[in-house]
């Protein structure tokens, strides 16, 4: 292959040179120089030297099914040779992309009969915005117009998608971010919010009852919607109890607020079920989805609408002047096809929920103990650690120390990829990975904590 002609400081010349990396500090990078990744097969991916890394992460919760699948290479490559690309626009349509939406409509909740494609998550959430505020003025409720979204969210990096994420070092990477439309909640994390002898379940309705709150200070004439993930990812995989999604379900159709629900991590069995919305009950107006669509092979997304949505847009509304150039690709939809099957015919989610997932919460619950360990949370095959300076009171960690990135590198120098999210360590792994691996993977765990907390004096 071609990056075998070069040495591995030679390519870190040229990327420092010329490609400039999403969500990174490039003056950091400039000093510790990049890891080439040049192959990936199941649930390993190996660097430029000869380094054999267990993904921890699928890549950023994308590749469920692993890597090096010869039935995505062979889809993508049969497609591109029928037809390579092929426009949505001027009504056109191609099978790949019809075929596509038909089977995403069996496979989500109920009444999401519609199907709007485009190729990130970021994409998805601003379609359904521009769904949303094309919604309320076509039922005569133009006034609607705010929307609602929860501290930590990750809802995407484009202008609109960023301002309803709630992670601040995206509020000042420029842009007049957040937009003065959004608003925010704070979201339903135990291990920061709830009170000590609080039951689970009560904590769940309580931190949906601020939705209620932020709806009736703003007005429920004015808002147009609710964003959430149904778990956080990026925010530091927080999970809420099985309390909470039904009382916002409940608080969004008292007010007559749409409910837009973020699956773009959780969707394709990360639950052990297909999406997280039949994890936690969840009937959504919109849901947008992305990442496990395609395991990471082929940029797409997608934005699902319910018959109310879509049936005002169709009937009421005229062209609907929103699209990319790329919405429907076919070679990504014939990817997801294939990324589908795949799922289906291996039994991936029903291994995942019946072997891997309790595995995956046993071997989670060996670390509740561990010097460094504040909480220990997951919901299916998602998991967050959360470090802190003083487990008794929970106290965070000095930012300036940087635990969790220095957790991280101790992780990926033994040959596990794990994330820190600051101070939480993130694992998601691939649906593919087997128990052995995942117990190898858990040794590593292990190991990098343990070296963290040795170099912090607290082994």
């Amino acid at each position: 292959m071609f990056y075998r002609q070069m040495e591995t400081r030679k390519w870190q010349e040229l990327d420092q040179a010329h490609y400039l990396h999403p969500f990174t500090d490039h003056k950091a990078l400039r000093e510790i120089g990049s890891r080439v990744a040049v192959r990936g097969e199941g649930v390993h991916v190996w660097d430029t030297e000869g380094r054999k890394i267990i993904d921890g992460l699928s890549g950023l919760g994308c590749v469920n099914i692993g890597y090096g699948r010869p039935e995505l290479v062979a889809a993508a490559s049969a497609q591109m040779s029928d037809l390579s690309f092929c426009q949505s626009f001027f009504n056109t349509t191609h099978p790949a992309a019809v075929l596509l939406a038909e089977k995403l409509v069996k496979l989500t909740p109920e009444g999401l009969n519609h199907v709007f494609f485009q190729c990130s998550g970021s994409e998805a959430n601003e379609t359904a915005v521009r769904a949303i505020r094309r919604y309320w003025d076509l039922q005569g409720q133009p006034g609607k117009k705010l929307i609602i979204a929860r501290e930590y969210a990750y809802h995407g990096s484009t202008h609109l998608a960023a301002s309803l994420s709630g992670l601040e070092p995206m509020h000042h990477a420029g842009g007049d971010v957040p937009m003065p439309v959004v608003h925010r909640i704070k979201t339903a994390y135990p291990y920061r919010e709830k009170p000590a002898a609080m039951p689970d379940d009560e904590f769940g309705r309580l931190a949906a009852s601020w939705l209620e709150d932020k709806i009736l200070e703003l007005g429920p004439e004015n808002v147009a919607a609710f964003f959430a993930e149904p778990a956080q990812s990026a925010g530091g995989s927080i999970v809420p109890p099985m309390s909470y999604w039904p009382a916002i379900q409940d608080i969004c159709r008292k007010y007559d607020v749409l409910l837009a629900l973020d699956e773009v991590v959780m969707g394709f069995g990360r639950t052990g079920k297909w999406f997280g919305s039949f994890h936690y009950g969840i009937t959504p107006d919109l849901m947008q989805i992305g990442k496990g669509l395609t395991s990471g092979y082929l940029p797409l997304s997608a934005c699902l609408m319910s018959d109310r949505v879509a049936d005002v847009l169709i009937d009421k509304g005229g062209e609907w002047a929103h699209g990319y150039t790329y919405s429907g690709h076919p070679s990504c939809c014939a990817v997801a096809l294939a990324n589908i099957e795949v799922i289906e015919s291996e039994g991936l989610i029903e291994n995942a929920a019946d072997t891997l997932i309790p595995h995956f919460e046993a071997r989670l619950a060996e670390f509740t103990d561990h010097p460094l360990m504040g909480d220990v949370r997951s919901v299916g095959l998602m998991a967050g650690l959360e470090l802190v300076a003083d487990r008794a009171t929970g106290e965070a960690f000095d930012g300036a120390l940087r635990v969790g990135q220095h957790c991280s590198a101790e992780g990926l120098s033994r040959g596990l990829a794990f994330r820190a999210n600051g101070d939480t360590m993130a694992l998601m792994p691939p649906l593919v990975m087997t128990v052995g691996q995942m117990d190898e993977m858990f040794a590593i765990v292990r190991a990098a904590l343990d070296a963290t907390a040795r170099h912090l004096g607290m082994a």
